[in-house]
């Protein structure tokens, strides 16, 4: 069995050193285990709507207390506007649903404003946030969320 080097174990204990006590207790197994996943999905075209929503589904199936947040912009939020539809039906009944399993939805205003619609176009199941994009960057680097895309 080999040793440590001098330079490895000083390289290991200084970096334990530089951990504030709070921040070393963050990372051990059961504080890790016990924070709440989020994730955000992100949706910049409709024709892939069925198939994120199904996945969230599926998300929510294997980690029911996830924290999950969908957001769209450019043609992905076609399907979170009044009356959204394709050959399998209206969305808003599949995106109610996810609603009540604490879903959320946000539609990106800078994309209403494109396509000169005003937020009263989008379901009342979603949000309308300034900006798609910034509000992906915020989730992630503000609070925490992983990014999906499906």
């Amino acid at each position: 069995m080999s040793r440590p080097s001098l330079s490895a174990l000083f390289l290991a204990s200084s970096l334990s050193l530089a951990l504030s006590p709070a921040a070393q207790a963050a990372q051990t197994p059961a504080a890790v285990a016990a924070a709440q996943e989020k994730v955000v999905y992100h949706v910049n075209d409709a024709s892939v709507a069925r198939i994120a929503m199904r996945n969230v589904e599926n998300h929510l199936s294997a980690s029911p207390d996830a924290r999950i947040v969908v957001v769209t912009h450019g043609k992905g939020i076609d399907f979170l506007l009044n009356d959204a539809k394709d050959d399998k039906g209206a969305y808003a009944p599949q995106v109610a649903g996810l609603k009540e399993k604490g879903v959320e939805f946000r539609v990106c205003r800078n994309t209403l404003k494109g396509r000169n619609l005003s937020d009263e176009a989008v379901i009342m199941e979603a949000q309308v946030v300034p900006s798609g994009v910034a509000e992906i960057g915020r989730l992630q680097s503000r609070e925490g969320f992983v990014y999906l895309k499906p």
